[in-house]
């Protein structure tokens, strides 16, 4: 049996990644499952590089196979912000709300056209013997007016996916089509494909 850390504790992200890597032989565990290590300081300036400070950090501190992601919004109309300040834009990690508000402010008057955005997910992978693979994806849409649904977590509920011509945020569909579409599930299966080919 494998035992890969995956370096988070928010129960989405883990759902996803145990869908997607259902590899024979694999047991996922989270941060919960671990004994406590200092967090690592996310300094860097791209999706990829604050995934592999989080993936080393989790299989130095455990000895584990570690996989972590960052990921973000990226709007053009903004320069590509939130970027990596995706989860803190508003000053405070994780208030999503306060998130959303603020973007949806800076994008005030601007027309439809202009509000093209993406998700970003980089994912690394770092193995027990500290070979490391990172793989990318994204997904491109626009940003609505103001927050549609239910679902999804983050900046969800303001993002409108082309794959859906732009009638549906991704907190107005279900987890299947979430993931058959999203960043993270395209960076995913870019992954286990690099996996699968070295395996």
């Amino acid at each position: 049996m494998k035992k890969v850390l995956i370096a988070t504790n928010n129960k989405h992200k883990v759902e996803e990644i145990e869908t997607a890597l259902d590899f024979e032989g694999w047991e996922f565990l989270t941060l919960s499952d671990c004994e406590a290590y200092p967090e690592p300081e996310e300094d860097a300036d791209t999706f990829e590089g604050n995934a592999l400070i989080k993936a080393r950090a989790a299989h130095e501190a455990t000895g584990l196979a570690a996989l972590a992601d960052d990921s973000g919004l990226a709007v053009d109309a903004l320069g590509g912000a939130p970027g990596v300040f995706s989860a803190r834009y508003c000053g405070v990690h994780g208030d999503d709300d306060a998130n959303n508000a603020k973007v949806l402010a800076e994008l005030e008057g601007v027309p439809d056209l202009k509000r093209t955005a993406r998700f970003v997910c980089a994912l690394a992978f770092v193995d027990e013997d500290g070979t490391e693979t990172t793989a990318f994806g994204t997904i491109e849409g626009r940003i609505a007016h103001g927050l549609s649904g239910e679902g999804g977590f983050g900046y969800d509920p303001m993002f409108l996916p082309d794959e859906f011509g732009g009638a549906k945020t991704l907190a107005e569909v279900t987890q299947e089509e979430k993931n058959a579409i999203s960043h993270r599930g395209n960076a995913l299966r870019a992954l286990k494909e690099k996996l699968t080919a070295r395996a």
